[in-house]
């Protein structure tokens, strides 16, 4: 019945009569239409776009009391936020490809990461303070975003600007963790303080630091300072606390914009092994003791960006950039009686440090007809890791990894109506050979609020740097990386339909439908290499060796009232994959999944209120995994996702309240089939998903001078 419904959405009819319509061009009349800079070569309004560019407000992600990027990326099409219970890591899943591909910005620079550069991140690690807009495409986006920007990109556009001279923001949230909260102790605890200066038109300053303490989740486990050994000691969600602070410096004068932008990050995640020992001493007596690790993670990441306008009229950007994110492990022997911590070892585990560069020209014509951008990036990538060799012996590894490039786009409006948008990137690589990127969209504006766009886009996945340089030898285990590897290509195309009316009762109604392709070629996966002479061991590394396809159909749907806004959408999508691990070869046939969700916003200006609800349903996935003879499928189970909040003001908005539950439905774990399967049996596992069913109570004082 659930997914009968999921294709009635589907299906729903993109483009819809009215008798009684009003279409109007103009952004100021049409609040349907925001301003958006991604993939752009000057800042425009959505519908003058060639990209499909998918937008998430302010508003959104303050009604969802999203405090970093997992909180509000759950919501949406397509994307999957995967947590992990090893290491307290959310990683982003983008129409089956996991984060690797999928390159994440900040005002267009890429976001570092201890394993890579805009991709790889970590989502809980993002906060969202300050932020204007969140801008998504989907697809290759190489030409404008160079490497790793193969399923698309997501933009966190901040703000650089207010309207008051002095304002002070002062937060505070308490959230539970399914049915355990305690204040100072259990659950989920926020507080934030925002500062923002702007003396006059020319100057904005502000600063801010975010305080995110997670207590973990025991979900029946028994915590630190429990000391029998029945394997329930520990957490099922690791204890996490985190710290950032932002400050940024912004001049503007006629054309000439520039800012700087500095952002720090401090986390600690605790692991408490659930193996509990014993021991004894003269001096303890009998004792008993875990070996536990803990977790830290720092970033620094330095950002100024100047634009503005030569002599000649030409447009310029320039962005400077200097990133570094260290994860450190730190192991120490937890004395259960005494609880205390005793003989830490702390070492840097996996680093990486970046000098980024890029800029732009534009404007190089008078005409309005054509416009070229003409652009340069250069990275300098050195990475870190701690890798395991033989007899236990640990080897740091230092390497790095440069690129120089170049790229050309520009936009040609043969009509009012219809746009040209081809592009091309050449990428000069210090490890691999060089790389190209190539692109070509197009628009057509038709009569009655009917948008056509069609892209067309190849672009390149380097390796990573534990793809390249991992090792990890154990116990007749051997797993290495392959200096070897050259980078993964790929093809993308996507094409969209979308219609958007105004009635004259008020009503605002936008369709859109979309479909894309998705092709993968030389994908590095993990395989058999050869076996060991003296030992006969299997010794496995990474080759390219596999291919992946995907194609995927959307709608989405928007409603907009006076006082209300409702959205719509479904998608379908379907992944094949070729695995070859030099054994066995999977199937490459297309396994399919359908997704749908809709939110609802409410607004009371009379109480000054906003109500607001969120649904997301994630239709059943299969997958090929590898079992003892086979690929084999694995089916893992939907699951639906339901938040609600409502958000109220009070003194004039002075003092903002929500409070809100997320996920509903209660889900935690669902299930995963033939995960162990061999000598005639299967079993399943629990893939992990969320904490259950949590309320929160936030609340925000503003003041404006």
């Amino acid at each position: 019945m659930k997914k009968s419904i999921a294709v009635i959405i589907l299906l729903l009819p993109v483009f819809t009569g009215y008798s009684q319509q009003k279409v109007q061009d103009s952004l100021q009349a049409n609040p349907l239409q925001e301003i958006v800079v991604t993939g752009q070569i000057e800042p425009q309004s959505l519908r003058k776009s060639v990209f499909n560019v998918r937008v998430i407000s302010s508003q959104d992600i303050k009604n969802l009391a999203a405090n970093n990027l997992a909180d509000v990326l759950n919501q949406y099409l397509n994307i999957t936020v995967r947590p992990s219970s090893s290491d307290g890591r959310s990683t982003v899943s983008l129409f089956g490809l996991d984060g690797q591909y999928f390159k994440i910005l900040v005002d267009n620079i890429p976001l570092i990461g201890e394993a890579g550069l805009g991709n790889n991140a970590d989502l809980s690690q993002i906060n969202l303070d300050d932020i204007e807009q969140i801008e998504i495409i989907e697809g290759s986006m190489g030409v404008t975003h160079g490497a790793n920007a193969v399923s698309g990109v997501l933009n966190i556009i901040t703000k650089k600007g207010s309207r008051y001279k002095w304002s002070l923001r002062a937060t505070t949230q308490e959230e539970s963790v399914h049915n355990e909260f305690a204040l100072f102790d259990k659950g989920r605890h926020i507080q934030a303080l925002a500062l923002s200066y702007a003396p006059n038109e020319r100057w904005f300053f502000n600063a801010s630091v975010n305080r995110n303490d997670f207590q973990g989740f025991l979900d029946g486990k028994k915590g630190k300072d429990y000391f029998e050994n029945d394997a329930t000691r520990g957490y099922r969600w690791l204890p996490k606390e985190q710290w950032n602070a932002t400050t940024m410096l912004g001049y503007q004068k006629n054309a000439f914009r520039m800012f700087y932008k500095f952002q720090w990050l401090n986390e600690r995640v605790d692991f408490y092994n659930s193996t509990v020992q014993s021991g004894y001493s003269p001096t303890l007596g009998s004792y008993r003791y875990a070996m536990d690790k803990r977790y830290w993670t720092q970033r620094f990441f330095h950002n100024w960006n100047a634009s503005g306008k030569l002599e000649n009229g030409m447009s310029y950007t320039v962005s400077l950039s200097h990133q570094k994110q260290q994860r450190d492990t730190e192991d120490f022997r937890y004395y259960l009686f005494t609880q205390q911590e005793k003989e830490a070892v702390r070492q840097k585990d996996q680093a990486m440090e970046v000098l980024y560069s890029t800029g732009t020209l534009s404007n190089f014509f008078k005409s309005k007809k054509i416009d070229v951008q003409l652009g340069y990036e250069v990275v300098s990538n050195l990475g870190y890791s701690l890798v395991q060799e033989g007899n236990n012996l640990f080897v740091p590894i230092a390497k790095r990894l440069n690129n120089y490039d170049w790229f050309m786009s520009s936009e040609i409006k043969a009509t009012p109506s219809f746009s040209i948008r081809p592009g091309v990137r050449y990428s000069i690589q210090s490890q691999f050979d060089n790389q190209y990127a190539t692109s070509l969209g197009l628009r057509y504006l038709l009569p009655k609020g009917i948008e056509l766009r069609t892209s067309l886009g190849q672009s390149f996945r380097t390796p990573t740097f534990e793809e390249l340089y991992t090792k990890q030898i154990f116990d007749g285990h051997h797993f290495t990386g392959n200096e070897n590897l050259i980078p993964e290509t790929s093809w993308s195309y996507e094409m969209s339909a979308k219609k958007t009316s105004f009635l004259d009762s008020g009503l605002q109604v936008a369709h859109t439908f979309t479909a894309n392709y998705l092709k993968v070629d030389d994908r590095i996966d993990m395989a058999l290499a050869r076996f060991n002479a003296e030992t006969g061991n299997p010794e496995y590394e990474y080759i390219n060796i596999s291919r992946y396809q995907m194609w995927n159909v959307a709608t989405t749907n928007q409603f907009k009232g006076k006082n209300w806004l409702f959205n719509l959408g479904a998608s379908l999508v379907g992944v094949s994959q070729k695995i070859d691990n030099q054994v066995f070869v999977s199937d490459d046939r297309f396994l399919y999944t359908i997704n749908a969700n809709t939110s609802v916003s409410y607004t009371v200006p009379k109480w000054k209120t906003i109500v607001s609800a969120y649904y997301k349903y994630s239709g059943k996935t299969q997958q090929f995994i590898e079992s003892s003879n086979a690929y084999v499928i694995s089916e893992i189970d939907d699951s639906h996702w339901l938040d609600a909040t409502i958000q109220k003001n009070f003194f004039s908005n002075t003092l903002e309240t929500t409070i809100g539950a997320r996920n509903l439905f209660d889900i935690k774990n669902i299930n995963q089939t033939r995960t162990s399967e061999g000598a005639g049996h299967a079993t399943s596992n629990q893939v992990m998903l969320a904490y259950g069913r949590s309320f929160f109570v936030k609340l925000t004082y503003n003041l404006n001078l």
